[in-house]
């Protein structure tokens, strides 16, 4: 077969990203061919549709805990004896102050918290901030899920039926002009949405084959570089440079779009709406994207439109491509008023006008298209500018994959090309020394071009004001993590102020992260705790002193949840949840700032981190109760474990982020000007290279995980972590 030929013979790089994304574009400034290599050009200006303002909660505080030392043998710490520690989490835990044992006991968060309290001999709950940001992340997949369960889909639904009927009527008005073919591919495209929504549609038979092959290929989804048999309808088929390729493995219903088939009809119809692109460097193809904007810009079916793209806007962010914004502001300018058909397709001149126009329009920064090795296809740009229906989002995470990736960087001292970024790339570029220094170790920063590259991202990234890393729920969670790349200095408790603790921060933030991106999987875009009488019994336990986390999960919460209820997007019993989880956000900062400037907590805030576990259930049922869970018997079967593909590598490999079972944590706190022990929950992260064509779900995931198949998690964690 000629194409798989093509394939064989040419070297692909393209960074192929999909997940979630910021309310402003990142676009590269013109006349600059290797803008993209710089930095990411984020707007700090407020969007162009705000949900709602993003409220910073401040926190004045000097840390001033006195260092502590723990004895080898734990000898000063009270009530050592309640714990059994195997040799190296003892030496560990004397150590660091601290240690993260794996385990296999917990599916969830809240019952090992609820395990400390209903102990023989109740042991003092360590409230994470892993727990808290697993809370936030329950209930973001909540109500996107609910979102699009209740509305998204039969709106997507009717957009697309009135779209298909336009583009016929469209096609039926163009046979036998030069405009006949890109109406046609038109009503192919629709058709082929149609149909994934509704498996019983009928397709018009002059483009029944196209769309039954597109199906086909997506049904499969087994091939990462295959010519799209819709997007390349009526042209030539001898030019490889020409042809439109589309990575079918992203049509995997994976995150929680594989739970159910209207959501998997959902996540395939949005994946092909977010993806297919019109491109700008194609004459025929502009032609589809013109007629597409002027359906589009009926009343009925840009409100349709509208009403889909506006609330995933601000729980992820722009569109990173063009669409029928820019087309349609273009075809005013040039024609005066937006065209009609005959008006469109009847003047020449204008046309070649507006051909020009969109040519001098920015590209994406973000490359989604398999593309053909730099030699083969040196202008990037062209190839993958272009016109998309509900294009897949701009998000600053994946920008920074991808510059740190081959084309970006260049080849190592051995010719290797970077084809996945890691997820540390995330935390370096935000300012971890931490994060860049064992990316360094790993090697992962001698390719070409990489350092620079880092560091103007780095410069770049800490000139971003408040207003950009709050734009939207996506960057406000990224930002709501930003503290976690700090060091800990003197002033906190000893177990946070070594290297271990900093190490074991970056876990945190990329469990979280890791969330996120699982999340928003579909729209972003891809590259490719009462008082006892004695020590023993004496179970107050201890937050993690991190009140700036705290705080801004408290803005993020409330940022979510005014957001929604603007747009009468906010049921009561979700807006009454989402306050509850403010004020307990609010609270545990409150009680973090108390720590850590050592001033005694209330007999209340200790009765509240003793009953977090239960606070965490609650939250936890709330989430899951559109997915009938009514009882926390089912935590087996809806663990917190999770998967998502973060970046494919077009040759068939993508970089999977996981999270797996809930670790604890055991760390030696100071109470009362005693040492004592608190256990948690955090995360467990894991990062590996997978096959494409088997883009993981969370179903399998657990199951690799249940039956020992889960690769090791990095070798970094080892500092302050041990085995089961």
């Amino acid at each position: 077969m000629k194409i798989s030929r093509i394939a064989a013979a040419c070297l692909f790089a393209a960074l192929v990203i999909a997940l979630p994304a910021a309310l402003t574009g990142c676009q590269p400034a013109k006349n600059s061919p290797r803008q993209q290599a710089d930095t990411p050009q984020v707007s700090s200006s407020a969007a162009d549709t705000v949900f709602a303002p993003y409220s910073e909660i401040p926190v004045n505080v000097k840390p001033s805990v006195k260092p502590y030392l723990v004895e080898p043998n734990l000898s000063n710490v009270t009530n050592k004896d309640l714990f059994s520690f195997s040799p190296a989490a003892g030496k560990l835990l004397a150590q660091n102050g601290f240690v993260v044992v794996a385990s296999k006991d917990h599916r969830e968060f809240f019952p090992l918290y609820e395990v400390n309290r209903y102990a023989a001999v109740p042991v003092p709950n360590f409230v994470t901030t892993d727990a808290m940001l697993h809370n936030y992340h329950l209930y973001f997949s909540h109500l996107l899920r609910t979102l699009e369960k209740d509305r998204l889909c039969s709106e997507l639904q009717t957009l697309t039926v009135s779209m298909l009927a336009g583009s016929e009527q469209q096609y039926g008005d163009l046979k036998g002009t030069a405009w006949e073919n890109a109406a046609k591919r038109n009503v192919a495209f629709f058709a082929v949405a149609t149909r994934m929504l509704d498996p019983t549609a009928g397709v018009p038979s002059y483009v029944q084959r196209e769309v039954e092959q597109e199906l086909q290929l997506i049904a499969e989804h087994r091939d990462t570089m295959r010519p799209s048999p819709v997007m390349n309808m009526g042209q030539p088929a001898d030019d490889p440079l020409a042809v439109l390729n589309e990575d079918y493995t992203q049509y995997i219903p994976r995150g929680h779009y594989a739970t159910s088939d209207d959501l998997r009809s959902y996540f395939k119809t949005m994946m092909w709406y977010g993806r297919m692109t019109f491109r700008a460097n194609n004459n025929d193809e502009t032609r589809s994207a013109a007629l597409i904007t002027l359906l589009l810009n009926r009343d009925k079916d840009f409100a349709s439109w509208n009403r889909i793209y506006e609330p995933t806007n601000f729980f992820v962010g722009k569109s990173d491509d063009l669409g029928f914004l820019q087309y349609r502001e273009l075809l005013g300018k040039i024609y005066g008023n937006t065209p009609t058909l005959n008006q469109l397709t009847g003047d020449n001149n204008k046309w070649t006008a507006f051909e020009a126009a969109v040519d001098k329009l920015q590209p994406p920064a973000i490359n989604s298209i398999p593309v053909f090795d730099e030699n083969i296809q040196p202008d990037r740009e062209q190839a993958i500018k272009g016109f998309r229906l509900m294009g897949q989002r701009f998000t600053i995470d994946a920008s920074i994959f991808q510059r740190l990736v081959y084309r970006e960087v260049g080849e190592n001292s051995a010719g290797e090309r970077r084809m996945l970024p890691k997820g540390l790339d995330i935390p370096a570029a935000m300012g971890s020394e931490a994060a860049y220094a064992i990316l360094d170790s790993a090697g992962q920063t001698g390719y070409a071009r990489y350092p620079e590259n880092m560091r103007k991202l780095q410069t770049y990234l800490a000139s971003l004001d408040t207003a950009t890393w709050t734009q939207n729920l996506y960057w406000s969670w990224l930002h709501t993590l930003a503290p976690l790349t700090e060091p800990k200095k003197q002033g906190y408790p000893s177990f946070m102020t070594n290297q271990a603790w900093t190490r074991k921060q970056l876990e945190t933030y990329l469990g979280s992260w890791t969330e996120l991106k699982h999340d928003t999987i579909l729209y972003a875009k891809q590259v490719y705790a009462e008082m006892g009488g004695g020590d023993v019994n004496d179970d107050r336990g201890y937050v993690e002193p991190n009140p700036v986390v705290f705080a801004r999960l408290a803005s993020l919460t409330q940022m979510t949840a005014d957001g929604l209820e603007s747009r009468g997007l906010l049921n009561e019993n979700d807006k009454e949840s989402l306050e509850r989880m403010e004020e307990l956000a609010l609270k545990l900062k409150v009680i973090a700032e108390k720590e850590l400037v050592n001033q005694p907590l209330t007999d209340e805030e200790y009765d509240l981190i003793r009953g977090f576990g239960g606070d965490l259930e609650h939250f936890w049922l709330e989430a899951l109760r559109d997915e009938g869970v009514d009882h926390r018997s089912a935590v087996a079967q809806n663990p917190a474990s999770l998967i998502a593909d973060v970046a494919t590598n077009p040759a068939g490999e993508v970089l999977e982020e996981g999270t797996g079972y809930v670790s604890e944590i055991y760390a030696v706190v100071p109470v009362d000007g005693k040492l004592r022990i608190a256990k948690g929950g955090v995360y467990s992260y894991y990062e590996f290279p997978w096959p494409a064509q088997d883009r993981l779900t969370d179903q399998k995931w657990r199951s690799m995980l249940d039956e020992g198949q889960a690769p090791e998690q990095p070798a970094w964690v080892k500092s302050y972590a041990v085995p089961q």
